[in-house]
């Protein structure tokens, strides 16, 4: 079982202002997802504070995935994005571009997160929107990839084509075809 971090970000939930309702329900999403969440915590809207627990996070507990929630509007204190990828090896557009599209469906707000993902390591980091709604949008669309994703960061030599798609999509695979 792949093991998870949920990191909110929240000057609110930080300070002890306001509940932290994005985390709880991410964990609960995750755990659906068939990850184990290992741990769960709030800073505040800092990029020290955020790049810290992402590098403990991925370097010292080795986590497979990191996922943020908050933090990646347009306000001045939003500074997730900038947090997350300096310490990012390689980014994956199209995670962020897949879930901001998806969230497009439900709000044309969706087009002003700044989220990024990638991996440090062996970690798959993602960043998600702070709000119940794009929390949900976001994993309904990482959800189906996320143990495929962290078996190939980890170095999973099996092919990526799954069974019955042809290489380019059009049709049976060649060993499936009469």
């Amino acid at each position: 079982m792949y093991r998870a971090g949920v990191l909110t970000v929240s000057d609110s939930a930080a300070a002890g202002t306001a509940d932290d309702r994005g985390g709880p329900l991410l964990c609960g999403l995750l755990r659906e997802a068939g990850l184990e969440v290992a741990e769960h915590r709030v800073v505040p809207d800092e990029a020290p504070a955020i790049s810290a627990q992402l590098v403990d996070w991925c370097d010292r507990l080795r986590l497979d995935l990191v996922v943020t929630t908050g933090g990646t509007g347009l306000s001045p204190r939003d500074v997730t994005p900038e947090a997350t990828r300096p310490l990012l090896e390689r980014e994956i557009p199209g995670i962020a571009e897949a879930m901001r599209a998806a969230g497009l469906r439900a709000t044309p707000r969706s087009m002003l997160s700044r989220a990024v993902a990638g991996v440090r390591g062996r970690t798959l980091v993602v960043n998600l929107p702070g709000s119940p709604g794009a929390i949900r949008d976001g994993m309904a669309v990482l959800a189906p990839v996320l143990e495929h994703a962290i078996a190939k960061i980890q170095g999973d030599p099996s092919p990526c084509t799954p069974r019955g798609v042809s290489p380019v999509g059009r049709g049976p695979s060649a060993e499936e075809a009469p």
